[in-house]
């Protein structure tokens, strides 16, 4: 038998290597950012088109290269970073595996023109898929640029992969703030299309974070700053009235290196107990120095996860410090005593005093009064004869006999339990329903259908409301703005990051909603939600999400059988759009074998 072992030529290598490294334009941004920024740049321009799928240009004015180095750098492990093994638990720079360049030019066209300072020729090379095609003399300014062209052309399978140009340009701008919120003393621009999205002079941490995320930012603006013998601390927090219930301003960075850290996240969430709603979460930049010998940066290709000697304690440290910092500034819970007595007098099954006489229009009911009133509007405009065409092709489910069996099983005796749950017997044993997951799915439905119909009715707003999108959110902002509208919006923009809402979904009518808190709400939502493909299933899933939190509060009878009877109306009513259930039952047999 013939031997089958063999040496992959260096071009595939390249290629396996760029899996890693290189998975979309925003890759090449940090790493292409983080070399710019070990070269010494205080200017660094990046330059964009069709979010970065077919041109992404860094110009820095750095130290610039030889015409060696120029031509070293596209080898693998080729690195000014690092000498020895010792070296990677030495680490002050952002790049030092020697990878990201090689993997670059490996599935894409690269042109790189550089300079030495005190030289006045420079180098420009062209190289295609990690074969050099040219490399001449060339009069260039002093540091350098290089331009990658036609990413993944020559790997079709993963070209395919990438997002619509709104879902790539999000990732490329949240890795630009990354690299902008680390050095505020570098001037950073940043232009897509030829149209300028950033554009960052050199200033403190505090004025790169108000030109990062809007002016409105500055005011909820809470200094962190502590040292120990171990680590020092600094950087801004935000005040609770600023937290959201997306995860996406968080920002945690350790040696001037942005890291992903669920573990530490949680650690200044919780500083924020008892300060903000229990799925809402701070915004916060938080910087760490901490000795390089006590962390290892070499876990993960993108450098982004980090491991500590002591994890633990630094969750400690960094849980204090928030705490510290929101105390200095009078925000630190104080004990409430009407919370004290709500809590008591609902133990005891009682209404608390300051609910019983609450006006109409602010009940938990009229979550759903707005809904049932624009129906009956609806009504009056269009055919009833028309059946609704759902946008989103939902396959009618072989289980309508039990969800039906199920409604009416549910119109007995219902009861509460903890403020979040409906509670209810039924033939085979009990039901309970996660109050929140059910006003999710029917304000879910409710959208889709609107825009199936395209029949949604706009409350017109007393006084029009004006808002600021930050910087970084401009363009998914663009994007999904006509889908909003045509949900019940009617929101108009007013000048680059400015818009102003005219007027709000009339289902929104007497629950006193924020409309800005909603907008900035979902938009957070459908960052996270990037790898839906369906722009409008991603906005209606983000509206409804928006409701999370309001459902969780004591109800009145009829308030449950409200919430029975239009969550078992909906076209899917077992789970969220996300997949979490709804509601579950637990059979005779079940119980009694838990008392086994």
């Amino acid at each position: 038998m013939s031997d089958i072992i063999q040496l992959l030529p260096d071009s595939i290598a390249n290629q396996i290597a760029a899996g890693e490294v290189i998975q979309r334009p925003a890759s090449v941004v940090k790493e292409l950012m983080e070399n710019a920024i070990d070269a010494g740049s205080t200017e660094i321009r990046l330059i964009l088109k069709d979010a970065g799928k077919t041109l992404i240009q860094l110009i820095d004015n750095g130290a610039g290269m030889s015409e060696m180095d120029a031509r070293m750098c596209f080898e693998r492990h080729a690195t000014s970073k690092i000498r020895s093994a010792d070296d990677l638990f030495h680490i002050k720079t952002m790049g030092f595996r020697g990878e990201a360049l090689a993997s670059i030019a490996s599935i894409a066209r690269v042109e790189l023109k550089t300079i030495r300072a005190g030289q006045k020729i420079g180098t420009r090379i062209l190289i295609a898929g990690t074969k050099i095609e040219k490399q001449e003399p060339d009069q260039v300014l002093q540091g350098t640029s290089i331009s990658v062209k036609n990413l993944f052309y020559n790997v079709p399978a993963r070209r395919k992969f990438l997002k619509s140009d709104a879902v790539e340009m999000r990732h490329i701008l949240d890795e630009f703030t990354h690299v902008a919120l680390s050095y505020p003393e570098v001037f950073f621009s940043c232009h897509h299309n030829d149209k300028e999205h950033f554009h960052l002079p050199k200033g403190n941490l505090r004025q790169r974070i108000v030109s990062l995320f809007g002016k409105k930012i500055n005011e909820t603006l809470v200094p962190v700053s502590e040292e120990t013998e171990q680590i020092r601390f600094e950087g801004f927090i935000g005040k609770p009235e600023s937290a959201r219930k997306g995860r996406g301003d968080q920002y945690l960075f350790v040696n001037k290196r942005f890291i992903k850290s669920h573990y530490l996240n949680h650690a200044i969430r919780s500083a924020f107990e008892d300060l903000i709603a229990e799925e809402a979460h701070p915004f916060f930049v938080i910087f760490m120095e901490i000795d390089p010998e006590r962390i290892d940066v070499n876990v993960h290709p993108t450098k982004q996860e980090i491991k500590f000697q002591d994890e633990r304690l630094i969750y400690n440290y960094l849980k204090v410090a928030a705490r510290h910092a929101l105390g200095q500034y009078s925000l630190s819970p104080v004990l409430d005593f009407e919370q004290e007595a709500t809590r008591q007098h609902i133990e005891r099954g009682e209404m608390p005093p300051q609910h019983r006489a609450q006006r109409p229009d602010s009940s938990w009911t009229s979550l759903y009064e707005g809904i049932d009133e624009e129906a009956r509007r609806i009504r009056d405009t269009v055919e009833l004869s028309q059946q609704p065409t759902d946008i989103f092709s939902r396959e009618k489910s072989g289980q309508e006999a039990e969800v039906q069996q199920h409604a009416e099983e549910a119109s007995r005796e219902l009861f509460q339990l903890a403020g979040k749950y409906i509670v209810s017997p039924i033939k085979s044993g009990v039901m309970v329903i996660d109050q929140d997951a059910a006003l999710e799915r029917i304000w879910f439905e409710h959208f889709t259908e609107r825009l199936a119909n395209d029949d949604a009715l706009v409350q017109a707003a007393l006084f029009p409301k004006s808002f600021e999108c930050s910087p970084a959110d401009i363009g998914l902002m663009e994007e999904i703005l006509p889908v909003l509208n045509r949900m019940g919006f009617d929101i108009q923009e007013f000048g680059h990051g400015s818009y102003v809402i005219h007027g709000s979904p009339a289902a929104y009518e007497g629950l006193g909603l924020n409309e800005e808190t909603i907008i900035m709400e979902t938009i957070a939502s459908i960052r996270e939600n990037a790898e839906e493909r369906d722009l409008h299933k991603r906005v209606a899933i983000a509206l409804a999400r928006t409701t999370k939190g309001r459902g969780a509060r004591r109800l009145q009878k009829e308030e449950m059988r409200s919430l029975v009877d239009r969550l078992f109306a909906c076209e899917t009513p077992y789970t969220t759009p996300g997949g979490k259930r709804c509601f579950i039952t637990l059979d005779m047999g079940e119980l009694q074998r838990r008392f086994q």
